[in-house]
Formats: C-alpha cells, structure tokens, sequence
C-alpha cells in the first residue's frame, strides 16, 4: 500500500474527478482534478486576482465566484489549500499580524464555501497550503517514492511541511515548531529577515548603495529581476543570492540531518531562478559535510502540486480511496 492511500470504505463509491482551490497572496486558482490521471483536467484551471487587505466579504466573494466557474452541479468532495494561520479542522480563519487576509481573523470561511460553492458540496477539506504542495509531489512528482521527505516553498515568505511514512508531521525529531521552517532564526533574526521577496530586495539595495532599479518593489517580481541582473553580469545581484540560498541550506541543514530526511523538494515562485538559487542552497546543506544522499529537487508541478495535494487529501478525509 502506498504512502497516503486508504482502502476503499463499504458504501462510499470513489471518485477521481475533484474540485480543488488554491488561495495564494494575491490570487485564487480553481480546477478539476483528475486523480487517476495525477493532473489537472485540460481546460479546467481558472486563476483570479485576490486582494489580501480587501474586506471578508470581499475576499470570500472572490474565492467563491473563482469556484464556481467550475460549473460543478453534483455534491462533490472540495479539496481547499490555504496559507496560515489557519484552523484547518474548523475552517476559521486566524489571520493576525501577518498583513494578508486579516479581515478574515474568526471568519468561517468553510460555512461560507458550504454556502456558497455549487452542488452544494458534500464536504470542504482545508490544509496548508505547503502541506498541499508536499503531498502533490509525494504522490505525484519529485518526493514519489521517499518515505522521508520535506517540502518548501520560496516566495514572498518560505513555506515548509514534513512527511514521513505517509503522515504529516507538525512535531518530533527534526521537526520546527508546528512544521514551520519559517519561524528558524538565522544570526539571531528570524529566518524570512534573510529569505524572502523583501529581504532580498533590501539586501540587494543596501549593497548596490541604496540605488532602486525599476521593478524592485517590496513583493512581487523583485526576486526575479534580482535574477535576471545576476544572469546580465550583476556582482552584487549574484552575491545576494548566493549567500541567502546558502544560509538557507545551512540553516535548514541540522533539521533535515535529525529528521532524516531522504528528499527536499523546493516549490514558489523563486524556483524560477533555480539554475542560481539551487547551487546555493546545495552548497549550505552540504556544508557541514551531512546530507551527502539527500535528493535536493525542484518540483515537478510546479504550478499544480498544490492542487495535487488538496485533491488527493479531500479524497481521504471524505472516505473515498485517493492516491
């Protein structure tokens, strides 16, 4: 039996064809999963604008509506990816202090999907949405086949799951408080001070004497143009990279040694500059001479494995046998 499958349960006919969502920062994606196939279905991904400081209404009108482009009419088992802080098992959101989505602090936000989504649904399964994007290339992509394994994911912020023998884990051995590689520190300072859109862009702007080159905003593409200027021949743009991705891999080098990780897998918007970012980070997790057998990989589906995940997990917590 592979890793996150369940025998099929008397009276509960499965389903390979789910409807999922993925909230980001700045955007909402629905599709349709075809799990058998391990793919979105051709023509059902929808992505749509999403303001992370508009009102609730305003933010879970436009989660909705994305939803319902789908055009589901059946009652369907809803797969949900949504970034924290979150109650995943209630469906409340718990949004403070994190400058995205803090209208939707006690909001329930799985009521408001029940109601709102077509079918309506049989059920709504919220998770993380890094815990979403590990459990696609677990099951589908670049951690297939690894009973160890690590996701994170590279963006604005650095997002982290942990899975071993086909379970999530949030505590233990080698495991950061709550899974959250996030709340590391590295030289005292919490980790995203290093690594991040912001952080990135800072560091690049104090080195280059505080000069601030079109399109090096806070969030967004900065760490893409940063990129793109070490690739033209930009010392200092290749410096900055180079020693963020490396204290990176050093700062996460004595966890995954502890928990024994046999894979890490590496998602966000980020990995479009892998060919720079990649070497830096393996050069920090070897450092210290560990890790020699770890696979160090970005993913397979990058742009779905979130939608993988969510897919595959609303299948097992509605009863019905998934990946």
């Amino acid at each position: 039996m592979s890793a996150g499958r369940r025998p099929e349960p008397a009276g509960r006919e499965p389903t390979f064809r789910v409807p999922v969502l993925e909230v980001g920062g700045s955007h909402v994606t629905a599709a349709l999963v075809d799990l058998h196939a391990g793919a979105v279905m051709a023509g059902t991904s929808c992505r749509d604008p999403l303001d992370p400081a508009g009102s609730a209404t305003e933010i879970l009108h436009a989660i909705v509506a994305c939803g319902r482009k789908l055009g589901t009419s059946g009652r369907e088992d809803w797969g949900v990816a949504m970034p924290g802080p979150f109650d995943y098992e209630r469906g409340v959101g718990l949004f403070e202090g994190v400058a995205k989505f803090e209208a939707l602090y006690g909001a329930d936000v799985g009521s408001a999907l029940a109601k709102g989504l077509p079918g309506p649904p049989a059920s709504v399964t919220f998770l993380n949405d890094a815990e979403a994007f590990l459990w696609g290339e677990h099951l589908f992509g670049a951690a297939a086949g690894y009973d160890r394994c690590v996701g994170i994911t590279l963006g604005t912020g650095v997002g982290s799951a942990f899975l071993a023998q086909g379970t999530v884990r949030r505590s233990g051995r080698g495991v950061p408080p709550e899974g959250h590689v996030h709340l590391l520190e590295v030289d005292g300072k919490p980790l995203e001070d290093t690594v991040s859109t912001r952080a990135l862009v800072r560091e690049y702007r104090r080195l280059s004497r505080g000069r601030s080159p079109h399109g090096l905003g806070p969030e967004g593409e900065g760490a893409a143009h940063i990129a793109q200027r070490a690739r033209t021949g930009d010392e200092v743009a290749a410096a900055v990279l180079s020693v963020t991705f490396s204290r990176l891999g050093a700062a996460l080098a004595p966890w995954l040694q502890a928990f024994g990780a046999e894979a890490l897998v590496v998602g966000g918007a980020m990995t479009g500059s892998w060919d720079l970012i990649g070497p830096a980070l393996c050069e920090g997790l070897h450092a210290g001479g560990q890790l020699a057998d770890l696979l160090v990989a970005v993913a397979a589906h990058p742009q779905e494995a979130g939608l993988l995940g969510a897919a595959a997990r609303a299948q097992v917590a509605a009863g019905t046998h998934g990946p």
